[in-house]
């Protein structure tokens, strides 16, 4: 045998499976272990904001677009941002007017190193988690899938009919948005980037955005 088919051996041995698969918890095995959440809007809203305080997500409920376009110059002074990415989704379209600086869309083909000089990304998403305080977002929702992983602020904007009570809500709404035709990319981020490797010092920002603001919009028409 050659050192070639010695070492492709080796590779296929160490990748067959030793035993069946894990079984994994089923769903109420995992809702059980998360805070319950009423399905209704306040319910949902008072738990998203609770978990994400404790995450470290900033979250602003505005009452209207007009309100969420003065929150988003706010943070946007006060990030000093000198460039911005977007995409072109309904509501962060509405939104691109409120700033100053100049602004990349990230819908049709762009330079990622570009993306990366962006100080902030501003996206949508499908779903915010109440009982987990996460965002989900596909490729399809924000633009990419760069676009909330480059910039060191991601700004999520949302109306109160995004929220939903749990994780196993998430699966259910995903598989009837896209049935068979799922995006290539779905994520749900659970607060800033971050990480505790080193003397488990938290560091955020190490992987992705360090910075992760929702506008939650009430009244989004």
């Amino acid at each position: 045998m050659s050192s070639r088919e010695s070492i492709m051996a080796r590779i296929r041995e160490a990748l067959a499976p030793s035993g069946p698969p894990p079984k994994l918890p089923d769903q109420e095995t995992v809702n059980a272990a998360l805070p319950s959440v009423k399905p209704d809007i306040a319910s949902m809203r008072e738990e998203f904001i609770n978990q994400s305080n404790q995450l470290r997500t900033e979250v602003r409920v505005c009452s209207d677009f007009s309100e969420a376009s003065g929150a988003l110059r706010e943070i946007a002074v006060e990030g000093g941002w000198g460039r911005v990415a977007l995409h072109r989704g309904p509501s962060v379209s509405r939104l691109s007017d409120a700033f100053s600086c100049p602004v990349m869309w990230t819908d049709k083909d762009y330079e990622k190193s570009e993306l990366e000089k962006c100080d902030a990304g501003v996206t949508e998403c499908d779903a915010l988690v109440a009982s987990t305080g996460s965002i989900l977002i596909t490729s399809r929702s924000c633009g990419g899938r760069a676009l909330s992983v480059l910039p060191p602020h991601h700004v999520v904007v949302a109306d109160a009919g995004k929220l939903i009570p749990d994780l196993s809500t998430a699966f259910v709404n995903l598989k009837k948005t896209y049935g068979a035709d799922m995006p290539g990319f779905i994520s749900f981020i659970t607060g800033p980037s971050r990480t505790g490797d080193i003397e488990r010092i938290l560091v955020l920002g190490a992987h992705g955005p360090r910075r992760l603001t929702v506008l939650l919009i009430e009244d989004s028409l």
